[in-house]
C-alpha cells in the first residue's frame, strides 16, 4: 500500500513563495516521486520529480529556476519550494509515485504515475 499526503498549499500574492510537502509511506524505494498540477479546465501538468537512482531533481521548463525539490530521507518526505510565484501557477498540486520501478530516465507524463496524493491547492493572486 502506498500513501502520499500533500500539505502546504494556500493563497499567496504574485512574487511570493510557498513550500509544499509530500509525506510518503509504503513501497517507494526504486520509484520516482513526482509533482504535478492541474488548473481548472486544463490537463494535468508535470512540474518536477526526483529520480529513484540518484535522487537528482528534474523540472518542467515552466518552473525551472523558480521551483526546487528536496528530500528529507529520515522523514520520507519530499518538498517543493516554489518561489517567484505567478498567477499561472494557480492549480491543485499533487505528488505521485511512478508506475514503473527503476525507470530509466525522467518520468514526466502523468500516466506514468500510479499512486497519487489527494492534492493541495495553490492560489496565486495578481
Amino acid at each position: 500500500q502506498v500513501q502520499l499526503v500533500e500539505s502546504g498549499g494556500g493563497l499567496v500574492q504574485a512574487g511570493g513563495s510557498l513550500r509544499l510537502s509530500c509525506a510518503a509511506s509504503g513501497r517507494t524505494f526504486g520509484y520516482d516521486i513526482g509533482w504535478l498540477r492541474q488548473a481548472p479546465g486544463k490537463e494535468r501538468e508535470f512540474v518536477g520529480g526526483t529520480t529513484w537512482s540518484s535522487e537528482v531533481p528534474y523540472y518542467a521548463d515552466s518552473v525551472r529556476g523558480r521551483f526546487a525539490i528536496s528530500r528529507d530521507k529520515d522523514k520520507n518526505t519530499d518538498y517543493l519550494q516554489m518561489n517567484s510565484l505567478k498567477p499561472d501557477d494557480t492549480a491543485m498540486y499533487y505528488c505521485a509515485r511512478s508506475r514503473e520501478r527503476m525507470h530509466a530516465g525522467e518520468v514526466s507524463a502523468h500516466d506514468e504515475y500510479e499512486y497519487w496524493g489527494q492534492g493541495t491547492q495553490v492560489t496565486v493572486t495578481s
